[in-house]
């Protein structure tokens, strides 16, 4: 297979770049997918919408320490010369570093074999005409860090709310969910927790109008008063995306 022939095949596209996201394309096909993306700029944006699907799921994943011998054959392939007075310091320092062991966390059992899972059913929408009818937004603060993820289906009318990181808010306060569509038109979608997950009803705005953000704003108990406004500050946002 060639550069040529993988441009003209979009399905083939979307399989080879979630699995280069995921990390399951090894060896020589993915260093040749490698050296596709330098030249393609379709196929860097198609590594972006993935990364933009599967990534946020990394932070649902918890980490995991490996077994002692998995340290030294590390240390052995990269060759690094440890002094022998504290031979494990890189590593016991690479081990207290969480964003480095959340994702080595994704790609375990679990959590692949849900990514796959996404993977294929996600292609088999597509094959079957049904693209459009699933949307993900992961919602992050000011510092990039990913506070929701929310996952909307039209065909069930539903849009699920998972909290990564509970949020603390006051008695007298709420967490409104907003959406803003392509045209500006600002909504309210209800009140949601600040833990855990909650399924609620899409409501027929989205299901008409594109989408283009969505938003947690903190408001007093019960909400804006406003429907399309919010009275407080916008805490987290995030793009809606089609999957």
């Amino acid at each position: 297979m060639n550069l040529q022939n993988l441009m003209a095949n979009s399905r083939l596209q979307q399989k080879l770049a979630a699995e280069y996201v995921l990390g399951s394309l090894r060896g020589g096909a993915r260093r040749r997918f490698e050296y596709w993306l330098k030249q393609e700029a379709t196929l860097r944006h198609v590594v972006r919408q993935w990364e933009a699907h599967l990534l946020p799921m990394a932070e649902l994943t918890p980490a995991i320490a490996p077994p002692p011998q998995v340290w030294e054959r590390i240390r052995q392939r990269v060759g690094i010369a440890v002094p022998v007075h504290d031979r494990w310091r890189f590593w016991r320092e690479l081990r207290q570093d969480l964003a480095f062991w959340r994702g080595l966390g994704m790609v375990s059992t679990a959590a692949a074999m849900i990514l796959v899972s996404v993977l294929f059913s996600t292609l088999e929408r597509q094959q079957n005409g049904a693209v459009g009818n699933q949307y993900v937004a992961t919602l992050t603060d000011e510092k990039a860090q990913a506070i929701a993820l929310i996952t909307g289906d039209k065909k069930r009318g539903e849009l699920v709310v998972k909290m990564v990181s509970a949020q603390s808010i006051r008695a007298d306060q709420s967490l409104e969910l907003w959406s803003i569509s392509k045209e500006g038109k600002v909504h309210s979608l209800g009140l949601i927790a600040s833990a855990g997950q909650v399924t609620v009803r899409m409501p027929e705005h989205m299901l008409k109008q594109e989408q283009a953000v969505l938003a947690i704003s903190l408001e007093p108990k019960g909400g804006s008063a406003n429907p399309e406004k919010p009275s407080g500050p916008i805490l987290f946002k995030g793009q809606w995306l089609v999957i």
